[in-house]
């Protein structure tokens, strides 16, 4: 699941969250249901973008929801996912947008795609891809020829780019396929007014893409020798950075412009999570939290004088500051070592070690976690062999988890000084 935008569950909230969530879903089933299984490899984080626009324009209606049966990557569970116009048109989009991409890597010869038998596959499928969009595209009324020239542009942009050529000279055709795709969403909306704003937010949004992108892999570029537009035209990471800043002020801008039925969700993504994005790509923050994790003058739930919070399967227990009834414990704060039993009475014991499985019963666990993706998806599962707790592969986020949830209980985080919506 490639993409710039990539929220954290811990900023977005329990309703947001589920919104987001439904809208990936709803893309990977759309792709699924008109395209078949392969083409979900395609699902991504910016396509959803589409989906998300579209459903905060739209009027509440019941034809926005569907149940979905159970998924590995939901652990087996169902859930609320998005269907309609929007999926299919974030489905055209990414399948497209993927076509291009692997063509590209196949004219550049990256990895295995050098070898011919390899690049041939490759070939085939992106123009499958092609065709499978451009059908659905026409289905909700966009024609993708639009995202398709852009591409056969940039290919011959990047090949006269040269050093002094100005950098948006080289996004320019991203720029013109995602203000083609987010204008359209204003339409499937029943939102003309907001095609010319979202056609603004989408050109900067691809500006934004582009930019990251050849930040992202400029080092890895340079050592392979591939073609990276900074390199090429010799454009600093300081300019970078200026550009990326006047996009991000850009959006919000063209955002504030459009009249959304529920923006909540479009707004976050957008604006508060771009701009990590962009912090995260530079190596840089924006946010306001100190070093020790102090909110304003809530500070965090491990600041000094606050409860601290201990996350329990099926509940939350909010303990008491240390100190608050009595000397804290002795021995690091652990009951189980030394020291006697600190309620009182009777010797102390260590917790019991998991013992390790055998290889057999190692090889049926590890099939079961991988079967209900808790190797990816959980916050922590526990190792099939050596039985010790590990995080998912997909549980890491990029902010301080004791943070506030995408700043709703205060107003005061600089994060938010970007706008005056309050979240």
């Amino acid at each position: 699941m490639f993409g710039i935008v990539r929220p954290c569950s811990h900023r977005l909230g329990e309703g947001l969250k589920t919104q987001w969530m439904a809208h990936l879903c709803g893309l990977c089933l759309a792709l699924r249901g008109d395209h078949g299984q392969f083409a979900r490899v395609v699902t991504n984080y910016d396509g959803l973008l589409i989906s998300v626009l579209t459903e905060a324009q739209a009027e509440k209606t019941t034809g926005w929801r569907r149940t979905a049966g159970p998924c590995p990557l939901r652990g087996m569970r169902t859930a609320s996912v998005a269907q309609g116009e929007g999926a299919r048109l974030a489905a055209a989009v990414s399948l497209v947008l993927a076509s291009a991409k692997v063509r590209d890597h196949v004219a550049d010869g990256d990895g295995l795609l050098a070898r011919k038998p390899v690049a041939l596959a490759a070939r085939r499928v992106a123009t499958s891809w092609g065709r499978a969009g451009a059908r659905s595209g026409s289905a909700v009324g966009f024609d993708t020829a639009v995202l398709v020239d852009a591409v056969d542009r940039q290919i011959g942009i990047e090949a006269l780019a040269g050093p002094g050529t100005p950098l948006l000279t080289v996004t320019e055709p991203t720029e013109t396929a995602t203000a083609a795709a987010f204008a359209h969403t204003a339409v499937l909306a029943g939102r003309s007014g907001n095609a010319a704003p979202l056609a603004e937010a989408g050109r900067l949004f691809g500006r934004l893409a582009h930019l990251l992108d050849a930040v992202e892999d400029r080092e890895t570029d340079a050592a392979s020798g591939a073609w990276n537009p900074l390199t090429a035209t010799g454009t600093s990471l300081t300019e970078a950075r200026r550009l990326a800043d006047d996009a991000l002020h850009g959006i919000r801008l063209a955002l504030r412009e459009a009249e959304f039925t529920d923006g909540r969700l479009a707004h976050v993504l957008l604006v508060h999570e771009l701009g990590r994005s962009v912090d995260r790509a530079f190596g840089t923050s924006g946010c306001g939290h100190t070093a020790d994790g102090a909110h304003g003058p809530h500070g965090s739930l491990d600041s000094p004088g606050s409860g601290r919070l201990l996350d329990v399967p099926g509940s939350a227990l909010l303990l008491a500051p240390e100190g608050s009834f009595g000397p804290p414990p002795q021995h690091g704060g652990n009951p189980y070592t030394g020291g006697g039993n600190p309620f009182g009475g009777g010797p102390s014991f260590p917790p019991p070690a998991p013992g390790r499985r055998g290889f057999w019963a190692g090889c049926a666990a590890a099939v079961g976690l991988c079967c209900t993706c808790k190797m990816c998806c959980a916050d922590e599962y526990e190792g099939p062999w050596s039985r010790k707790k590990r995080e998912g592969c997909l549980s890491d986020c990029d902010c301080d988890c004791g943070c506030c949830e995408a700043c709703q209980c205060c107003e005061c985080c600089e994060c938010c000084s970007c706008c005056d919506c309050g979240l």
